[in-house]
Protein backbone atom coordinates (compact mmCIF):
# COMPACT_ATOMS: atom_id res chain seq x y z
CA UNK A 1 0.00 0.00 0.00
CA UNK A 2 1.32 3.43 -0.93
CA UNK A 3 0.56 6.56 1.02
CA UNK A 4 -1.76 7.73 -1.78
CA UNK A 5 -3.89 4.70 -2.64
CA UNK A 6 -4.71 1.14 -1.74
CA UNK A 7 -5.53 -1.48 -4.37
CA UNK A 8 -8.24 -3.85 -3.23
CA UNK A 9 -7.43 -7.51 -3.83
CA UNK A 10 -10.28 -9.59 -5.31
CA UNK A 11 -11.39 -12.67 -3.38
CA UNK A 12 -11.53 -16.10 -4.99
CA UNK A 13 -14.84 -17.10 -3.45
CA UNK A 14 -17.33 -16.40 -0.66
CA UNK A 15 -16.03 -14.53 2.37
CA UNK A 16 -17.05 -16.06 5.69
CA UNK A 17 -16.17 -14.66 9.09
CA UNK A 18 -17.09 -12.76 12.23
CA UNK A 19 -16.12 -9.21 13.16
CA UNK A 20 -16.88 -6.56 15.77
CA UNK A 21 -16.43 -3.04 14.38
CA UNK A 22 -15.14 -0.28 16.68
CA UNK A 23 -17.53 1.84 18.75
CA UNK A 24 -20.11 4.01 17.08
CA UNK A 25 -18.92 7.50 16.20
CA UNK A 26 -22.46 8.84 16.51
CA UNK A 27 -22.86 7.39 19.99
CA UNK A 28 -19.33 8.27 21.12
CA UNK A 29 -19.67 11.97 20.29
CA UNK A 30 -23.13 12.18 21.80
CA UNK A 31 -21.93 10.40 24.93
CA UNK A 32 -19.02 12.80 25.42
CA UNK A 33 -21.31 15.84 25.23
CA UNK A 34 -23.82 14.29 27.63
CA UNK A 35 -20.97 13.34 29.98
CA UNK A 36 -19.72 16.94 30.00
CA UNK A 37 -23.14 18.03 31.27
CA UNK A 38 -23.42 15.28 33.92
CA UNK A 39 -23.25 15.97 37.65
CA UNK A 40 -19.91 14.20 38.04
CA UNK A 41 -17.47 11.90 36.23
CA UNK A 42 -18.75 9.62 33.46
CA UNK A 43 -16.70 6.68 32.20
CA UNK A 44 -17.33 5.64 28.60
CA UNK A 45 -16.42 2.08 27.59
CA UNK A 46 -16.13 0.73 24.06
CA UNK A 47 -15.22 4.24 22.90
CA UNK A 48 -14.13 4.86 19.33
CA UNK A 49 -10.75 6.46 18.71
CA UNK A 50 -10.88 8.27 15.37
CA UNK A 51 -10.34 11.71 13.88
CA UNK A 52 -13.89 12.81 14.68
CA UNK A 53 -13.76 11.63 18.29
CA UNK A 54 -10.29 13.12 18.83
CA UNK A 55 -11.70 16.44 17.63
CA UNK A 56 -14.40 16.15 20.28
CA UNK A 57 -11.94 15.20 23.04
CA UNK A 58 -9.64 18.10 22.19
CA UNK A 59 -12.56 20.55 22.05
CA UNK A 60 -13.88 19.53 25.45
CA UNK A 61 -10.41 20.00 26.89
CA UNK A 62 -10.18 23.46 25.30
CA UNK A 63 -13.48 24.27 26.99
CA UNK A 64 -11.86 23.39 30.30
CA UNK A 65 -13.26 19.90 30.94
CA UNK A 66 -11.12 17.14 32.44
CA UNK A 67 -10.96 14.30 29.91
CA UNK A 68 -8.77 11.24 30.47
CA UNK A 69 -8.57 8.63 27.73
CA UNK A 70 -7.07 5.14 27.48
CA UNK A 71 -7.04 4.47 23.74
CA UNK A 72 -5.83 0.88 24.09
CA UNK A 73 -8.66 0.00 26.47
CA UNK A 74 -11.26 2.00 24.46
CA UNK A 75 -12.11 3.88 27.64
CA UNK A 76 -12.57 7.56 28.45
CA UNK A 77 -13.65 9.50 31.54
CA UNK A 78 -15.18 12.96 31.32
CA UNK A 79 -15.74 14.97 34.50
CA UNK A 80 -19.15 16.55 34.04
CA UNK A 81 -19.92 19.97 35.50
CA UNK A 82 -23.74 20.04 35.45
CA UNK A 83 -23.99 22.23 32.36
CA UNK A 84 -21.25 24.68 33.36
CA UNK A 85 -18.34 25.46 31.02
CA UNK A 86 -15.04 26.31 32.76
CA UNK A 87 -13.30 28.20 29.95
CA UNK A 88 -14.12 31.88 29.51
CA UNK A 89 -12.97 31.73 25.91
CA UNK A 90 -11.96 29.02 23.45
CA UNK A 91 -11.19 28.61 19.75
CA UNK A 92 -12.44 25.20 18.61
CA UNK A 93 -11.13 23.60 15.40
CA UNK A 94 -13.59 20.90 14.33
CA UNK A 95 -11.94 19.65 11.09
CA UNK A 96 -14.89 18.28 9.03
CA UNK A 97 -16.73 16.70 11.95
CA UNK A 98 -20.40 17.58 11.60
CA UNK A 99 -21.43 15.98 14.89
CA UNK A 100 -18.72 17.87 16.76
CA UNK A 101 -19.48 21.36 15.50
CA UNK A 102 -23.24 20.93 15.80
CA UNK A 103 -23.30 19.34 19.25
CA UNK A 104 -20.68 21.73 20.63
CA UNK A 105 -22.51 24.81 19.38
CA UNK A 106 -25.41 24.05 21.73
CA UNK A 107 -23.06 23.09 24.56
CA UNK A 108 -21.17 26.36 24.17
CA UNK A 109 -24.48 28.24 24.20
CA UNK A 110 -24.86 27.15 27.84
CA UNK A 111 -21.61 28.87 28.83
CA UNK A 112 -20.92 32.42 29.92
CA UNK A 113 -17.72 32.75 27.88
CA UNK A 114 -17.01 33.56 24.23
CA UNK A 115 -16.28 30.71 21.84
CA UNK A 116 -15.40 30.37 18.16
CA UNK A 117 -16.15 27.18 16.19
CA UNK A 118 -14.58 26.57 12.78
CA UNK A 119 -13.36 23.80 10.49
CA UNK A 120 -11.91 22.90 7.11
CA UNK A 121 -13.05 24.43 3.84
CA UNK A 122 -15.77 21.82 3.33
CA UNK A 123 -17.09 22.54 6.83
CA UNK A 124 -17.41 26.19 5.83
CA UNK A 125 -19.79 25.00 3.09
CA UNK A 126 -22.02 22.93 5.39
CA UNK A 127 -25.03 24.91 6.66
CA UNK A 128 -25.62 25.28 10.39
CA UNK A 129 -27.97 28.25 10.29
CA UNK A 130 -31.08 26.24 11.23
CA UNK A 131 -29.44 25.31 14.55
CA UNK A 132 -28.22 28.85 15.22
CA UNK A 133 -31.68 30.30 14.57
CA UNK A 134 -33.25 27.72 16.88
CA UNK A 135 -30.87 28.54 19.76
CA UNK A 136 -31.29 32.30 19.59
CA UNK A 137 -34.91 32.44 20.91
CA UNK A 138 -33.73 30.43 23.92
CA UNK A 139 -31.39 33.24 24.92
CA UNK A 140 -28.19 32.25 23.14
CA UNK A 141 -26.17 35.01 21.50
CA UNK A 142 -24.67 33.42 18.35
CA UNK A 143 -23.70 34.85 15.01
CA UNK A 144 -21.77 34.00 11.88
CA UNK A 145 -18.25 35.29 11.45
CA UNK A 146 -18.99 36.01 7.80
CA UNK A 147 -22.11 38.24 7.59
CA UNK A 148 -24.77 36.77 5.33
CA UNK A 149 -23.36 33.27 5.64
CA UNK A 150 -25.31 30.27 6.89
CA UNK A 151 -22.16 28.24 7.53
CA UNK A 152 -19.22 28.20 9.97
CA UNK A 153 -17.25 29.87 11.44
CA UNK A 154 -19.75 30.67 14.19
CA UNK A 155 -19.18 32.72 17.33
CA UNK A 156 -21.00 32.09 20.59
CA UNK A 157 -21.04 35.19 22.82
CA UNK A 158 -21.88 33.79 26.24
CA UNK A 159 -20.73 37.01 27.86
CA UNK A 160 -23.72 38.73 26.21
CA UNK A 161 -26.31 36.03 26.84
CA UNK A 162 -26.57 32.29 27.41
CA UNK A 163 -29.20 29.71 26.58
CA UNK A 164 -31.63 29.64 29.49
CA UNK A 165 -34.80 28.05 28.06
CA UNK A 166 -38.08 29.05 26.48
CA UNK A 167 -39.80 28.14 23.24
CA UNK A 168 -38.33 27.67 19.76
CA UNK A 169 -38.78 25.97 16.41
CA UNK A 170 -36.19 24.05 14.40
CA UNK A 171 -36.08 23.00 10.77
CA UNK A 172 -35.63 19.25 10.33
CA UNK A 173 -35.07 18.77 6.59
CA UNK A 174 -31.30 19.40 6.36
CA UNK A 175 -29.87 17.42 9.27
CA UNK A 176 -31.30 15.63 12.30
CA UNK A 177 -28.11 16.60 14.16
CA UNK A 178 -29.50 20.13 14.67
CA UNK A 179 -32.42 18.76 16.66
CA UNK A 180 -30.22 16.25 18.51
CA UNK A 181 -27.86 19.05 19.51
CA UNK A 182 -30.65 21.22 20.89
CA UNK A 183 -32.32 18.34 22.73
CA UNK A 184 -29.12 17.21 24.47
CA UNK A 185 -28.44 20.71 25.82
CA UNK A 186 -32.05 21.40 26.86
CA UNK A 187 -32.01 19.68 30.31
CA UNK A 188 -29.05 21.87 31.37
CA UNK A 189 -31.03 25.08 30.83
CA UNK A 190 -32.27 26.77 34.02
CA UNK A 191 -35.81 26.93 32.57
CA UNK A 192 -37.92 24.44 30.59
CA UNK A 193 -37.55 24.17 26.82
CA UNK A 194 -40.28 23.67 24.22
CA UNK A 195 -39.22 22.70 20.70
CA UNK A 196 -41.41 22.37 17.60
CA UNK A 197 -39.95 20.70 14.50
CA UNK A 198 -40.85 22.20 11.12
CA UNK A 199 -40.41 20.51 7.75
CA UNK A 200 -39.86 16.81 7.15
CA UNK A 201 -37.38 15.52 9.72
CA UNK A 202 -34.62 13.46 8.10
CA UNK A 203 -32.76 10.53 9.68
CA UNK A 204 -35.32 10.07 12.46
CA UNK A 205 -33.54 7.04 13.99
CA UNK A 206 -30.65 9.32 14.96
CA UNK A 207 -33.01 11.56 16.93
CA UNK A 208 -34.48 8.50 18.66
CA UNK A 209 -30.91 7.44 19.47
CA UNK A 210 -30.26 10.85 21.05
CA UNK A 211 -33.41 10.64 23.16
CA UNK A 212 -32.66 7.09 24.33
CA UNK A 213 -29.16 8.17 25.34
CA UNK A 214 -30.52 11.18 27.24
CA UNK A 215 -32.79 8.78 29.10
CA UNK A 216 -29.85 6.43 29.80
CA UNK A 217 -27.98 9.39 31.32
CA UNK A 218 -30.87 9.94 33.71
CA UNK A 219 -33.02 12.52 31.95
CA UNK A 220 -36.79 12.13 32.32
CA UNK A 221 -37.79 12.61 28.70
CA UNK A 222 -40.62 11.33 26.52
CA UNK A 223 -41.39 11.94 22.87
CA UNK A 224 -44.20 11.59 20.32
CA UNK A 225 -44.00 8.95 17.61
CA UNK A 226 -43.66 11.58 14.88
CA UNK A 227 -40.87 13.47 16.72
CA UNK A 228 -42.66 16.73 15.96
CA UNK A 229 -42.43 18.53 19.32
CA UNK A 230 -40.74 18.25 22.70
CA UNK A 231 -41.04 19.64 26.22
CA UNK A 232 -38.00 19.21 28.47
CA UNK A 233 -37.72 20.27 32.10
CA UNK A 234 -34.44 21.36 33.75
CA UNK A 235 -32.75 18.26 35.18
CA UNK A 236 -29.25 16.88 35.70
CA UNK A 237 -27.56 14.15 33.73
CA UNK A 238 -26.09 11.63 36.14
CA UNK A 239 -22.52 10.44 36.55
CA UNK A 240 -21.64 6.78 36.08
CA UNK A 241 -20.60 4.39 33.31
CA UNK A 242 -21.94 4.15 29.77
CA UNK A 243 -21.08 1.40 27.25
CA UNK A 244 -20.87 2.33 23.55
CA UNK A 245 -22.10 -0.25 21.03
CA UNK A 246 -20.25 -1.06 17.77
CA UNK A 247 -20.75 1.24 14.80
CA UNK A 248 -23.70 0.06 12.71
CA UNK A 249 -22.72 2.25 9.76
CA UNK A 250 -19.31 0.57 9.73
CA UNK A 251 -21.04 -2.81 9.97
CA UNK A 252 -22.76 -2.08 6.65
CA UNK A 253 -19.48 -2.58 4.77
CA UNK A 254 -19.00 -6.04 6.20
CA UNK A 255 -22.61 -6.98 5.51
CA UNK A 256 -21.85 -5.74 2.00
CA UNK A 257 -18.87 -8.11 1.82
CA UNK A 258 -21.22 -11.04 2.41
CA UNK A 259 -23.67 -9.71 -0.18
CA UNK A 260 -21.19 -9.19 -3.03
CA UNK A 261 -19.14 -12.36 -2.44
CA UNK A 262 -22.00 -14.73 -1.59
CA UNK A 263 -20.46 -15.44 1.81
CA UNK A 264 -21.67 -15.28 5.40
CA UNK A 265 -20.51 -12.52 7.74
CA UNK A 266 -21.53 -12.06 11.37
CA UNK A 267 -21.21 -8.69 13.08
CA UNK A 268 -20.97 -9.08 16.86
CA UNK A 269 -22.35 -6.62 19.39
CA UNK A 270 -25.38 -5.45 17.40
CA UNK A 271 -29.00 -6.59 17.30
CA UNK A 272 -32.37 -5.55 15.93
CA UNK A 273 -32.81 -3.49 19.13
CA UNK A 274 -29.56 -1.53 18.76
CA UNK A 275 -29.67 2.22 19.36
CA UNK A 276 -28.50 2.81 15.80
CA UNK A 277 -31.10 2.71 13.06
CA UNK A 278 -28.40 1.78 10.54
CA UNK A 279 -28.71 -1.87 11.62
CA UNK A 280 -31.70 -1.84 9.25
CA UNK A 281 -29.21 -1.89 6.38
CA UNK A 282 -29.37 -5.64 6.88
CA UNK A 283 -33.09 -5.47 6.08
CA UNK A 284 -32.29 -3.58 2.88
CA UNK A 285 -29.96 -6.41 1.86
CA UNK A 286 -32.74 -8.86 2.74
CA UNK A 287 -34.97 -7.05 0.23
CA UNK A 288 -32.23 -7.57 -2.34
CA UNK A 289 -32.24 -11.32 -1.71
CA UNK A 290 -29.77 -11.88 1.14
CA UNK A 291 -30.57 -14.04 4.15
CA UNK A 292 -30.41 -12.27 7.52
CA UNK A 293 -30.28 -13.79 11.01
CA UNK A 294 -30.98 -11.45 13.93
CA UNK A 295 -29.45 -12.61 17.20
CA UNK A 296 -29.54 -11.16 20.70
CA UNK A 297 -25.94 -9.91 20.31
CA UNK A 298 -25.15 -10.40 16.63
CA UNK A 299 -26.46 -9.95 13.09
CA UNK A 300 -25.51 -12.40 10.34
CA UNK A 301 -25.90 -11.72 6.61
CA UNK A 302 -25.54 -14.49 4.04
CA UNK A 303 -25.16 -13.49 0.42
CA UNK A 304 -27.62 -14.82 -2.14
CA UNK A 305 -28.34 -13.84 -5.78
CA UNK A 306 -29.04 -10.12 -5.67
CA UNK A 307 -31.97 -8.29 -7.24
CA UNK A 308 -32.41 -4.56 -7.64
CA UNK A 309 -34.79 -2.66 -5.38
CA UNK A 310 -36.64 0.64 -5.23
CA UNK A 311 -35.91 1.82 -1.69
CA UNK A 312 -36.42 4.83 0.57
CA UNK A 313 -33.20 5.23 2.58
CA UNK A 314 -34.00 8.51 4.34
CA UNK A 315 -33.77 6.88 7.78
CA UNK A 316 -30.46 5.08 7.04
CA UNK A 317 -28.79 7.45 4.59
CA UNK A 318 -25.28 6.85 5.94
CA UNK A 319 -25.50 3.38 4.40
CA UNK A 320 -26.79 4.52 1.01
CA UNK A 321 -23.27 4.56 -0.46
CA UNK A 322 -22.77 0.96 0.64
CA UNK A 323 -26.02 -0.13 -0.99
CA UNK A 324 -25.00 1.72 -4.15
CA UNK A 325 -21.90 -0.44 -4.59
CA UNK A 326 -23.72 -3.66 -3.65
CA UNK A 327 -26.35 -2.77 -6.28
CA UNK A 328 -23.71 -2.97 -9.01
CA UNK A 329 -23.86 -6.78 -8.69
CA UNK A 330 -27.66 -7.12 -8.71
CA UNK A 331 -29.69 -8.53 -11.59
CA UNK A 332 -31.72 -5.35 -12.16
CA UNK A 333 -31.42 -1.60 -11.48
CA UNK A 334 -31.68 -0.11 -7.99
CA UNK A 335 -33.32 3.25 -7.21
CA UNK A 336 -32.39 4.93 -3.91
CA UNK A 337 -34.84 7.63 -2.80
CA UNK A 338 -35.33 10.36 -0.17
CA UNK A 339 -31.63 10.98 0.53
CA UNK A 340 -31.32 14.53 -0.83
CA UNK A 341 -29.85 15.65 2.50
CA UNK A 342 -26.73 13.57 1.65
CA UNK A 343 -25.63 16.51 -0.47
CA UNK A 344 -24.75 18.39 2.73
CA UNK A 345 -22.44 15.72 4.19
CA UNK A 346 -18.63 15.49 3.98
CA UNK A 347 -19.15 15.87 0.24
CA UNK A 348 -22.18 15.90 -2.05
CA UNK A 349 -22.54 12.16 -1.67
CA UNK A 350 -25.14 11.71 -4.40
CA UNK A 351 -22.98 13.42 -7.03
CA UNK A 352 -19.81 11.73 -5.77
CA UNK A 353 -21.25 8.19 -5.88
CA UNK A 354 -22.65 8.65 -9.38
CA UNK A 355 -19.37 10.15 -10.62
CA UNK A 356 -17.24 7.32 -9.23
CA UNK A 357 -19.58 4.56 -10.40
CA UNK A 358 -19.34 5.99 -13.90
CA UNK A 359 -15.56 6.17 -13.54
CA UNK A 360 -15.70 2.41 -12.88
CA UNK A 361 -17.77 1.89 -16.02
CA UNK A 362 -21.10 1.50 -14.22
CA UNK A 363 -24.18 3.29 -15.55
CA UNK A 364 -25.74 5.50 -12.89
CA UNK A 365 -28.05 8.49 -12.84
CA UNK A 366 -28.28 11.31 -10.34
CA UNK A 367 -31.67 12.54 -9.13
CA UNK A 368 -32.53 15.44 -6.88
CA UNK A 369 -33.44 13.08 -4.03
CA UNK A 370 -31.18 10.11 -4.80
CA UNK A 371 -29.75 7.98 -7.56
CA UNK A 372 -30.24 4.96 -9.83
CA UNK A 373 -27.59 2.25 -10.24
CA UNK A 374 -27.55 -0.19 -13.16
CA UNK A 375 -25.87 -3.59 -12.84
CA UNK A 376 -22.56 -4.08 -14.58
CA UNK A 377 -18.97 -5.24 -14.34
CA UNK A 378 -16.66 -2.64 -12.81
CA UNK A 379 -13.58 -1.71 -14.81
CA UNK A 380 -10.12 -1.04 -13.29
CA UNK A 381 -9.93 2.56 -12.12
CA UNK A 382 -8.88 4.92 -9.37
CA UNK A 383 -11.75 5.86 -7.07
CA UNK A 384 -11.64 9.41 -5.78
CA UNK A 385 -12.83 9.71 -2.20
CA UNK A 386 -13.40 13.48 -1.76
CA UNK A 387 -12.01 13.35 1.79
CA UNK A 388 -15.11 11.29 2.64
CA UNK A 389 -14.50 8.18 4.72
CA UNK A 390 -17.71 6.53 3.49
CA UNK A 391 -16.70 6.86 -0.16
CA UNK A 392 -13.48 4.97 0.56
CA UNK A 393 -15.08 2.18 2.56
CA UNK A 394 -18.13 1.61 0.38
CA UNK A 395 -16.23 1.54 -2.93
CA UNK A 396 -13.78 -1.02 -1.55
CA UNK A 397 -16.56 -3.58 -2.15
CA UNK A 398 -16.12 -3.23 -5.92
CA UNK A 399 -12.53 -4.42 -5.62
CA UNK A 400 -13.56 -7.69 -3.97
CA UNK A 401 -15.09 -8.82 -7.27
CA UNK A 402 -12.76 -7.35 -9.91
CA UNK A 403 -9.06 -6.51 -10.07
CA UNK A 404 -7.62 -3.04 -10.49
CA UNK A 405 -9.83 -1.01 -8.14
CA UNK A 406 -7.65 1.55 -6.38
CA UNK A 407 -9.01 3.66 -3.53
CA UNK A 408 -7.31 7.06 -3.42
CA UNK A 409 -6.50 8.72 -0.10
CA UNK A 410 -7.38 5.63 1.99
CA UNK A 411 -6.34 7.42 5.17
CA UNK A 412 -9.57 9.43 5.02
CA UNK A 413 -11.17 6.47 6.84
CA UNK A 414 -9.40 7.72 9.97
CA UNK A 415 -12.42 10.01 10.44
CA UNK A 416 -14.43 7.08 11.86
CA UNK A 417 -12.54 3.81 11.26
CA UNK A 418 -8.73 4.09 11.10
CA UNK A 419 -8.18 0.31 10.81
CA UNK A 420 -10.88 -0.37 8.21
CA UNK A 421 -8.67 -1.65 5.39
CA UNK A 422 -6.68 -3.88 7.73
CA UNK A 423 -9.88 -5.33 9.19
CA UNK A 424 -11.26 -5.86 5.67
CA UNK A 425 -8.09 -7.66 4.64
CA UNK A 426 -8.15 -9.89 7.71
CA UNK A 427 -11.81 -10.76 7.23
CA UNK A 428 -11.33 -11.60 3.56
CA UNK A 429 -8.24 -13.70 4.31
CA UNK A 430 -10.11 -15.76 6.89
CA UNK A 431 -8.18 -14.33 9.84
CA UNK A 432 -11.43 -13.31 11.54
CA UNK A 433 -13.31 -16.57 11.06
Amino acid sequence: MSHDFIEIQPVAGPVNGRIRPPGSKSITNRAMVLAAMANGPVTLTGMLDSQDTRVMVESLRRLGFEVSQDVKECRCTVRGLSGQIPAREADLWLENSGTSIRFLTSLCALGSGDYRLDGVERMRQRPIGDLVRALQPLGACIDFENPGSDCPPVRVHGSRGRMNGGQTTIEGSISSQFLSSLLMAAPACPNSVRVAVTGDLVSKPYVTMTLEMMRAFGADVSWPDDLSHFFIQPQPYRAGTYDIEPDASAASYFFGVAAVTGGTVTVAGLSRNALQGDVQFASALEQMGCEVTWGADFITVSGRPLRGVDIDMNAISDTAQTLSTVAVFASSPTRIRSVGHMRHKETDRIAAVVTELRRAGIAAEEHEDGLTIHPGTPQPCEIRTYDDHRMAMSFSLLGLRVAGIRILDPKCTSKTYPDYFEDLRRLCSGAMA
